[in-house]
């Protein structure tokens, strides 16, 4: 069954989004989250078919009450919005605290001369890492979406830049491939979404949350075949103004007679999607994913 997915464009005309990064200039983060709490019931109320997919999460994979999936739909909503905001004030300026559990992984990585690839997911802030990860030994590339208005796009690049991170558009051509495959070849760092398929016809089938759902194997089959290490980044919001960064490795079998690539690929994505599942389940409210996921 074929499911209708988010685009991933940053929502808002481009002077509403100008107008964003001034007030989080000037503006206290706490009164802007509070505007928001405030718009949410509205947005809810008038686009209410966006969030039954998430309604779905909480009532059937989670298995709350109505009540309590309903209220949880609000609070994603809400946790969606203060996470925009943050990247906003970002734009802006301005710092959050960051704890980092599992940094020792990236460390060594980048302290050897292979390339590696670093994966992220729909959850939390994964943008964030960008800005308070620091590259200096080793060029971070990171696939994004291409369709981004002007205004996001120019400020992620200055951001980004200034860290040695160099953002890759995902193209219909597909030479975002060749650049990537430049990139791991230079011994640099590729950055790659691991939970949403996006038309691609490649995927495994794995038990996730109570449910069977489909993830795409590009990052892993790339990471097989060019024989480096991968790992998976979670940035999950705390506070206000802290942010907690779970960094942790992803098994891969190497060289094996008595295994296929196939099989490699295939464990390498069970092996992400168990971290991932764990992730989701401790911070529900902070998974972005407006559309069926299960099948």
């Amino acid at each position: 069954m074929e499911h209708k997915q988010w685009s991933g464009r940053t929502g808002g005309q481009v002077w509403m989004q100008k107008s964003l990064v001034l007030m989080c200039r000037f503006i206290d983060l706490r009164i802007l989250y509070f505007i928001m709490g405030c718009v949410v019931p509205f947005y809810m109320l008038f686009s209410h078919k966006g969030y039954i997919s998430i309604y779905h999460f909480f009532r059937k994979q989670i298995g709350y009450s109505p009540i309590k999936s309903f209220w949880n739909v609000f609070l994603n909503h809400l946790m969606f919005g203060q996470i925009i905001l943050d990247r906003f004030a970002t734009y802006a300026g301005k710092k959050f605290d960051i704890e980092i559990e599992g940094n020792e992984y990236c460390n060594d990585l980048y302290s050897k001369g292979q390339g590696f690839i670093l994966i992220g997911s729909h959850i939390g802030n994964f943008e964030l890492a960008g800005y308070s990860i620091g590259c200096d030994k080793k060029r971070f590339n990171s696939m994004v979406f291409e369709g981004e208005t002007e205004i996001v796009r120019k400020n992620r690049e200055k951001i980004l830049n200034e860290n040695n991170i160099r953002l890759i558009p995902v193209k219909d051509d597909m030479s975002h491939i060749f650049l990537i495959n430049d990139a791991l070849c230079n011994g640099e760092v590729v950055g790659m979404p691991a939970d949403r398929i996006f038309g691609s016809q490649k995927y495994v089938e794995c038990d996730f949350i109570k449910g069977k759902a489909k993830f795409p194997i590009g990052a892993f089959a790339l990471a097989v075949q060019r024989e480096v290490p991968i790992i998976s980044i979670f940035v999950m919001k705390q506070n206000y103004r802290k942010y907690k960064i779970y960094v942790k490795p992803i098994d891969i079998v190497k060289k094996q007679d008595d295994i296929t690539k196939k099989e490699k690929i295939e464990l390498s994505v069970n092996n992400f999607v168990k971290q991932f599942e764990s992730i989701v389940v401790k911070y529900p409210t902070q998974w972005f994913n407006y559309y069926e996921f299960w099948t």
